[in-house]
């Protein structure tokens, strides 16, 4: 079953960010653009290369309206000791959702029930909480922010100029299309 246009449930979870603990919940998110990037665990070993690069993207991010929460089921305390011990993850800004409870992971249908861990998901969440992107890699498999990011750019642009559509590779300022009667069979 598509996740697409599935509105995201509410929920309150525990989060570290920028060496503070706080509560986020489904409001919090409402009225901007997110990213979810679920991950298996902290202290592994694809997981720490993905959230390094999702930091170096996150200033395009912000200024593009979206907000970045990574998620897993570890505690907020495990995000903190990885953030404090890891040189990689002491440089994230975002939000690191907590989700022992698999709360946000049954939501996005990410949990690995035999393993109590989330897969690799990224979903694209619009401002009214509903999901328009969504992937989810094998375990084994990194993914890219910047390709993450593009895909946000065509979704803002797409829900602007909702009577055009973006092709393949669109980026910013490409052109687009329109679909038409004259455009049938001719692409």
């Amino acid at each position: 079953m598509s996740m697409i246009n599935k509105e995201i449930n509410d929920f309150s979870v525990q989060a570290y960010q920028n060496g503070e603990f706080k509560t986020i919940t489904k409001n919090d998110i409402m009225k901007e653009w997110s990213l979810f990037f679920f991950y298996p665990a902290d202290f592994t070993f694809v997981c720490p290369t993905e959230l390094e690069d999702l930091q170096n993207k996150y200033p395009e991010f912000l200024k593009a309206g979206c907000e970045v929460y990574s998620v897993s089921t570890d505690s907020h305390f495990v995000h903190k000791a990885w953030h404090d011990y890891s040189e990689r993850i002491g440089k994230i800004a975002y939000p690191m959702l907590a989700d022992p409870a698999h709360v946000l992971c049954k939501d996005f249908g990410v949990l690995i029930e035999s393993d109590g861990m989330a897969e690799r998901g990224s979903f694209i969440v619009n401002p009214e909480g509903k999901i328009v992107v969504y992937e989810i890699n094998a375990g084994n498999v990194g993914r890219n922010a910047d390709e993450l990011f593009r895909r946000l750019q065509a979704c803002q642009f797409v829900a602007e100029h909702g009577d055009q559509v973006c092709p393949a590779k669109w980026q910013p300022g490409a052109e687009t299309l329109k679909p038409s009667l004259d455009l049938v069979g001719m692409l």
